[in-house]
């Protein structure tokens, strides 16, 4: 089977809890970097939850296996599996380890084909999200040079908010910058490194060569000419 991966649009009802859809096969290893989502992953006989990544994994689908997926919004995965993204950070875990045997159940449905992972989200309701951690998240994705610079000007707990978008993303505001802006370099790369580092929004190429081997677990050079 030849190497695939394609998304596809969130459910009517779930966009703003869902970032995509998306389905990946083929036996080539995968390197998966930090992107502050979190994912609820159906694969060869398990339905896991993978948490945010503070650095890079490598996944090698077993020949023949098609994977699918269905990515959370940023800061909005806790709401619907029912705890903090904090104590999913860097993890991969089971359905029935999250839910016990209602999540052992509903991962036969979705393994059966009588239920979808989006339909797994659906049933459990999520909340609203929190006003001001979106608009944290967005300003940080807007690319905000600091976290200082995205933060309401003479706000009042600001610490609060910190833990708040911890709870809610998994890690940090400053950690969350960092993974933001190498998903903007990502998105920008073709182009040589100096340059993609000034767009990007880093102070200088080393700066980017730092963050990429710390987040990509590789050097700049290797990872962008791929």
């Amino acid at each position: 089977m030849a190497a695939m991966y394609r998304e596809t649009v969130a459910p009517t009802g779930l966009g703003g809890v869902v970032r995509c859809l998306w389905e990946s096969a083929g036996q080539a290893p995968k390197r998966i970097v930090p992107d502050g989502c979190v994912d609820l992953v159906a694969v060869d006989g398990a339905v896991f939850v993978a948490g945010p990544d503070t650095a890079a994994w490598l996944w090698e689908t077993p020949p023949g296996v098609r994977v699918r997926g269905l990515r959370f919004a940023p800061g909005r995965a806790g709401e619907a599996l029912g705890l903090g993204a904090d104590e999913l950070r860097d993890q991969r875990v089971s359905l029935r380890d999250l839910w016990g045997s209602g999540g052992e159940l509903m991962a036969e449905r979705v393994l059966s084909g009588t239920a979808s992972l989006a339909d797994v989200v659906a049933e459990r309701r999520a909340g609203r999200a929190d006003r001001e951690v979106t608009e944290l998240i967005a300003r940080l994705d807007g690319g905000a040079p600091r976290v200082s610079a995205a933060l309401p000007p003479r706000m009042i707990g600001e610490r609060q908010l910190r833990r708040r978008f911890t709870l809610a993303v998994g890690y940090g505001p400053a950690t969350y910058l960092r993974v933001a802006r190498f998903q903007r370099a990502i998105g920008l790369a073709g182009r040589d490194l100096a340059s993609l580092a000034v767009s990007a929004g880093y102070a200088d190429q080393a700066h980017l060569s730092r963050d990429c081997r710390e987040l990509a677990g590789v050097k700049a050079s290797e990872f962008f000419r791929r």
